[in-house]
């Protein structure tokens, strides 16, 4: 995926940024149907558990998007883990997620 629109890029340098920042096990970005964008990584506390999606839909939520345009996971795993598709999933059925790696190469979109 060699043609990745300008804002999708964007939000993949984010999430990527996030993961190399807090040396976490994923980063993820989403952008808001307003073009305002939201970075996390993996959250692994004793009483709470998020993935890097989870976390930056919730921060998207908590600060008022109604529904998300993409989001993006830099990841080694080899898929976006289900419940962090379900997590965008519940503010838009289609928005696109990418998977990235470590270097930024997009490797998949769900």
């Amino acid at each position: 995926m060699t043609d990745l629109d300008p804002e999708d890029q964007k939000i993949v340098t984010l999430a990527r940024s996030a993961r190399a920042r807090t040396g976490a096990a994923e980063g993820a970005a989403v952008r808001d149907t307003d073009g305002r964008t939201y970075a996390a990584t993996t959250v692994a506390l004793p009483s709470l558990k998020l993935t890097a999606l989870q976390a930056a839909v919730a921060a998207a939520v908590a600060s008022g998007a109604e529904g998300l345009e993409a989001a993006a996971v830099v990841t080694e795993a080899g898929a976006v883990d289900a419940d962090s598709v379900a997590a965008v999933r519940d503010l838009t059925a289609g928005a696109p997620v990418l998977r990235a790696d470590a270097s930024g190469a997009v490797r998949e979109t769900v």
